[in-house]
């Protein structure tokens, strides 16, 4: 059984540029095709909710969201491979899914791959119905391989845990 880490210690806050050492590190960790530093700066400067958990000097987690027209997109939600189910995905996710009801979105959508059976999880959890597939979309070793594309509806009043 895995602990989760007391709330108390954890620090919650927007992704800023001194950050992105950290999680160029973390997704170098977790991901076999991970993002650039580029991409996320561009998220940064165009103005995405990116956010990080902490603790203490420590960078845990990050997750990334676009919103726009009234539904938002979880771009990348990732948790350093050390703290990984603890609970800071789904805080994490939990936060993000907050912010889109508060700028009016009123669905939220994500890619995962068929194979992250844990993310998988997570997200029928926190009410994520699966809606389709994108064919080829994820890079693999063995060429690509196809989304799982989730959706579900955010409106005031939800409760998410």
């Amino acid at each position: 059984m895995s602990a989760v880490i007391k709330e108390s210690e954890l620090n919650l806050r927007p992704m800023q540029e001194h950050d992105l050492d950290s999680v160029i590190e973390i997704e170098n960790q977790v991901y076999k095709y991970p993002w650039t530093r580029t991409i996320f700066n561009d998220c940064l400067h165009v103005g995405y909710c990116c956010w990080v958990i902490k603790k203490g000097d420590a960078l845990l987690a990050y997750g990334l969201m676009s919103i726009a027209v009234g539904e938002s997109h979880v771009l990348n939600l990732c948790v350093h491979p050390d703290y990984q189910a603890k609970g800071l995905g789904t805080m994490l996710l939990v936060h993000l899914l907050e912010i889109a009801v508060e700028r009016n979105a009123n669905m939220t959508f994500l890619e995962v791959r068929p194979s992250n059976f844990s993310a998988i999880k997570m997200y029928i959890e926190q009410g994520f119905d699966e809606i389709g597939i994108r064919r080829n979309y994820y890079p693999s070793k063995m060429g690509r391989e196809d989304a799982l594309i989730l959706a579900r509806t955010v409106v005031r009043g939800d409760e998410f845990s």
